[in-house]
């Protein structure tokens, strides 16, 4: 589906440069100053989409302060009204198509990422674009404190199972696997808007944590 243009989203972006972050590459080695509380852990999220992990991560989690990636324009101007719909004080988003997140954040600086639905990349041709693909993994080892976590979560089976073989095969430690996870009832899940459509239509969701070694 081609993503309609909207001329506004600079300045709608400009205009709440306290949730958006217009110079984030000036923020590696200080995205906790960013925050109003600068001792919480950091978590990050890539693809934020339009936005309902995150906003609803960052109102039930006060105690984190949460970084949300999106590349399209058209789609994080929609998580920036989600995240000032959710008043929640401790979610900042960042606008970039960041090729490594060695260049975004420093070593050690993030303690935990999340996957959220990302594009499985079905074809053998493309298994380097999957961000559970091994380079990925070293970009996250790169950035996390460690023993940091990457938790994915997906509708896609061979991604799901992908992921499940690249993480071991990196050496991570695969922790909190559910093959349907609303079927397990979490209360503390956060759902997406591509979450709660495939699992309305019967879809089972997947999730996992991996946990870098020390």
């Amino acid at each position: 589906m081609r993503l309609r243009n909207k001329p506004w989203a600079d300045d709608f972006m400009r205009e709440n440069d306290h949730i958006v972050v217009q110079k984030p590459f000036e923020c590696k080695e200080n995205w906790k100053s960013i925050f109003e509380n600068k001792e919480n852990p950091l978590h990050l999220e890539i693809g934020s989409g339009k936005g309902q992990f995150i906003a609803g991560m960052g109102k039930q989690h006060p105690d984190i302060n949460f970084v949300g990636i999106e590349r399209v324009k058209s789609v994080i101007v929609g998580a920036l009204k989600k995240v000032m719909d959710s008043e929640a004080k401790n979610v900042r988003l960042v606008n970039e198509d960041a090729e490594d997140l060695r260049d975004l954040f420093a070593a050690n600086e993030v303690d935990h990422i999340y996957l959220n639905f990302s594009d499985p990349w079905p074809k053998n041709r493309h298994e380097k674009r999957r961000l559970t693909y091994h380079t990925f993994l070293e970009q996250y080892e790169g950035v996390l404190v460690p023993g940091g976590e990457v938790t994915l979560k997906t509708d896609n089976r061979g991604l799901f199972e992908y992921s499940l073989m690249s993480f071991s095969q990196y050496g991570m430690l695969i922790e909190d696997v559910s093959v349907d996870l609303h079927a397990d009832e979490d209360p503390l899940n956060v759902p997406t808007e591509y979450e709660e459509k495939f699992s309305a239509k019967g879809q089972p969701i997947y999730r996992c944590t991996a946990k870098f070694r020390t």
